[in-house]
């Protein structure tokens, strides 16, 4: 169900949720960004390293930004098999907008970043890359504090992060696709879980002794073998769409000797270690919304629930969407970031 019910509204308000409609930001009645709008953010490319491999990155900086001044900074990542070039690129321009240093980059084995084979998911590494990430940031004398927020799948890679890191001093999950010990279990049943482990077991066989990966298509209307199928028309728009995130750099692929390590993602499990101050921006149309909660409730620090508007993949390049999203994320970092 797309938005928010008139009920499921008053029962969030009463449970001391702040519940908005796209467009509106708690304690206003609108966000007010940097002076000078998009076209005074400037953005470079960058990279560091994480372990020997080289991760490829880019770097937004807000109207009047100076080397030698200090300013809140936030890595900023995305959903599944995603490149910097999405979701991530989007949200850093718009938090650049409102003042902040702002990092996207892809994780290794994606896009311009290193790492064999391509298009492999592995949570351990994704935590190691956030890490070199938060290293990356906290090294440049620019910036005062760092913060992350991770849209769909990377609020899970987030919490992991958040649970480790105490160099993190705040958080904050956009739509996120966050994960139980159940949820592979649930999606694919346990016979269906247990054959992908097998057939990601033969496939790392066969890069190991050929060379040659195999892979599956992500996101399918009409490829049933596909990681995520839905027939529908036009359910997965945003990956196949040129106009949307069907960007130049991003491949609609998925390792397949990474189903056993991809479904070992378990971020709810940690929740009960973050004790960092945590936003959770969601709705009921965006993907699993009583994990989303599960997580709100489950974090120990400072913590603030926003329940808006609009379906999963609003949150990736809606204006509405994000720019709630954004306005409720900077008010919460630039306090927790100051």
């Amino acid at each position: 169900m797309e938005g928010t019910s008139v009920s499921r509204r008053s029962a969030l308000q009463a449970a001391g949720t702040t519940v908005l409609a796209a467009g509106m930001v708690a304690g206003s009645a609108s966000a007010k960004g940097v002076p000078g709008g998009e076209s005074a953010v400037a953005s470079r490319e960058v990279s560091f390293d994480r372990e020997g491999v080289r991760l490829a990155g880019l770097l937004f900086t807000p109207a009047g930004f100076e080397e030698g001044g200090r300013y809140p900074a936030l890595i900023v990542q995305g959903s599944f098999t995603s490149v910097k070039e999405q979701m991530p690129q989007a949200y850093a321009r718009k938090f650049a907008q409102q003042g902040f240093v702002a990092l996207a980059f892809d994780y290794a084995h994606y896009g311009a970043s290193g790492g064999q084979p391509r298009q492999f998911e592995s949570p351990a590494e994704k935590l190691a890359d956030l890490k070199a990430a938060v290293t990356y940031l906290d090294e440049q004398p620019f910036v005062q504090a760092v913060g992350m927020v991770g849209v769909c799948t990377s609020a899970s890679n987030g919490v992991y992060l958040v649970a480790e890191d105490s160099r993190v001093k705040a958080f904050a999950t956009i739509a996120g696709f966050l994960t139980d010990a159940d949820t592979y279990t649930r999606t694919y049943g346990e016979d269906g879980l247990a054959r992908r482990r097998s057939e990601a077991a033969a496939a790392r066989e066969k890069f190991e002794a050929t060379g040659q990966p195999t892979t599956l298509t992500v996101y399918s209307e009409t490829d049933e073998t596909a990681v995520n199928y839905n027939p529908t028309p036009g359910a997965y728009d945003y990956y196949t769409n040129p106009a949307r995130g069907n960007v130049a750099t991003y491949r609609n692929e998925f390792d397949v000797s990474s189903w056993d390590t991809w479904t070992g993602l378990d971020a709810l499990s940690r929740a009960p270690q973050v004790t960092t101050p945590t936003m959770v921006v969601h709705s009921d149309g965006c993907a699993s919304p009583e994990q989303a909660k599960r997580l709100h409730e489950a974090v120990r620090g400072e913590k603030e629930l926003v329940w808006a508007d609009g379906n999963h993949f609003d949150y990736y390049d809606s204006p509405a969407q994000m720019g709630n999203a954004v306005a409720n994320v900077a008010r919460f970092f630039h306090t927790h970031l100051a």
